[in-house]
């Protein structure tokens, strides 16, 4: 027989034995928060909290996915009978924290025990433990089964060494995993195919492109998007093509699209940039595997089903895989490792606020206008997009990178703090000095105008440092290596960019140091409240 729903304001009908945490990107059933759990003595504990909505500006696609994949995943165990004291982000009971109405329930419920799976913020896990002990709960935080290394494999990894670097730990985990191997060699002859994925689109652009699959918001997901409409009225960002996977049906039939219509091309287009395009050839899955919908393990393991059936290349299926086991667990592992100092490094003593335009898209710069744009569209851009677009600008730009961490974090579907932080902080803008990456992502105009067609219905010419429109991304590259040159100019990577800049006559560089100077009084940089 199946229990009765349960509210968070209901009495709880006996005594709990164990009450099981289970936060916003936490949707797994199969979690080790979940082993040893009987219905008949334990329970469930969740809440939709204002002020994770706030705690940064949160996009309000952000908000939504969220708290529609956590409504859905209540309706989930109420099926299988499970007693689940959940509190709604309108009820009027909400204390407006994740540790205050964790605090409520606890002394409420009076639990043996609080079990948990290690949340994916550092912020949260200590906001956790403070409401346990201040209820005078005993509280357990279990392994992250969801991800293939566990913290004790990465810093076996990293023990002893001088230098982390993410190629290293990649080969570990393909060997682990067996992925794309053959008699304990790479598939194909070699570990990395990332010369191959860097392919940019001809002149007539990407041509006809299969559009993702689609999930229609249902009832639970539009009730969810009245509520963020209403509630959070001045939060960046728009609603009107929601469409996210947020169950794990959804996820698998995203996985299943992007295998058999997207993955044959991702591979040799996985860096390009084309105006009016989001998706491209990206699988939109992070979002799915962030917030625990989708395995990781299933999305590698159907990648590499295609490669050995020949539906997709080696080259395709490497670039995704490495994704997934190389790029997103090495970030959990640098961020776990150097947590909570890593939150304040900034090696480069980048210290301007953030441009105003980052939250409305209001820009002449057509890449960032584009960018910025699709984000507040969809809460999405894809890597190349982050990186080297509204990252690569704040990294020239000089912007504080605690300020782009913040940004990042708030207006992407996908954005957790383990894989986002490391990512914006570390690999976009070289502020842990080396510990993510190996150098700066600093890169000139060009690269924008290589890899997109962005720069043809610029103003600005990318190739042009003075005279008519010249680029403010490529003038703000001389002078982000003018600039940092007692901090950079004896990195490895650096030698090939700092002999050139050493080829500007003393006059030039002074101009442009000038001009980069002039770019900036030109930003408005007041700050952006919702």
């Amino acid at each position: 027989m199946k229990r009765r729903r349960t509210s968070a304001s209901d009495p709880a009908p006996g005594p709990v034995r164990t009450l099981v945490l289970v936060l916003g990107d936490q949707l797994d059933r199969r979690s080790s928060a979940f082993d040893g759990f009987d219905a008949r003595h334990d329970a469930v504990w969740m809440a939709e909290a204002a002020a994770e909505a706030g705690y940064v500006p949160s996009h309000k696609a952000r908000i939504t996915i969220f708290l529609s994949a956590m409504r859905h995943f209540r309706q989930a165990l109420e099926a299988e009978g499970v007693q689940i004291h959940y509190r709604r982000l309108d009820d009027p009971k909400n204390r407006g924290t994740l540790a205050l109405e964790l605090e409520e329930a606890s002394l409420r419920l009076k639990p043996r025990n609080l079990v948990i799976v290690e949340p994916g913020e550092w912020r949260v896990r200590e906001d956790i433990r403070s409401a346990a002990k201040k209820a005078g709960a005993d509280l357990e935080i279990r392994q992250d089964r969801h991800f293939l290394a566990s913290h004790d494999d990465f810093d076996r990894f990293a023990r002893g060494r001088k230098q982390l670097r993410m190629e290293f730990f990649y080969r570990e985990m393909r060997r682990r995993t067996g992925l794309l191997m053959k008699g304990g060699e790479p598939e194909g002859g070699r570990w990395n195919y990332d010369a191959d994925n860097r392919g940019a689109f001809p002149k007539e652009g990407p041509g006809k492109v299969p559009a993702p699959v689609s999930f229609l918001p249902d009832s639970i997901t539009r009730e969810v998007i009245d509520l963020v409409e209403n509630r959070f009225p001045g939060h960046p960002g728009r609603l009107r093509h929601f469409d996210w996977p947020v169950t794990p049906g959804q996820a698998e039939t995203a996985l299943q699209d992007f295998i058999t219509n997207r993955l044959w091309l991702f591979g040799s287009y996985q860096d390009a940039l084309w105006t009016g395009q989001p998706w491209l050839y990206h699988s939109r899955l992070s979002s799915s595997m962030n917030l625990k919908l989708l395995d990781p393990r299933e999305a590698v393991r159907a990648a590499a089903e295609a490669s050995a059936n020949r539906t997709a290349a080696v080259a395709c299926t490497e670039g995704f895989i490495r994704q997934v086991i190389g790029w997103r667990e090495y970030a959990r592992g640098v961020y776990w490792l150097h947590m909570p100092a890593y939150l304040g490094m900034n090696f480069l003593e980048a210290s301007l606020p953030l441009p105003r335009f980052y939250w409305t898209g209001n820009t002449e710069m057509n890449c960032l206008r584009e960018v910025i744009g699709q984000t507040l569209e969809y809460g999405y851009a894809h890597h190349i997009q982050r990186l080297m677009v509204t990252g690569l600008f704040a990294l020239l730009l000089g912007v504080s990178p605690r300020e782009v961490h913040r940004w990042y974090l708030a207006v992407y579907v996908d954005a957790v703090e383990w894989v986002e932080l490391p990512n914006t902080l570390g690999m976009s803008q070289f502020a842990d000095g080396g510990i993510m990456a190996s150098k700066p992502y600093a890169a000139t105009g060009k690269y924008i105008a290589r890899m997109s067609n962005y720069c043809r219905s610029c103003r600005y010419d990318p190739a042009r440092t003075d005279g008519e429109s010249p680029c403010p991304f490529t003038v703000l590259y001389w002078d982000f290596l003018l600039r940092n040159r007692a901090r950079l100019a004896r990195n490895p990577r650096m030698g090939l960019q700092y002999r050139n800049a050493d080829r500007l006559a003393p006059a030039e560089a002074k101009a442009l140091r000038r001009r980069a100077d002039a770019i900036r009084d030109e930003i408005d940089f007041r700050e952006y409240r919702p």
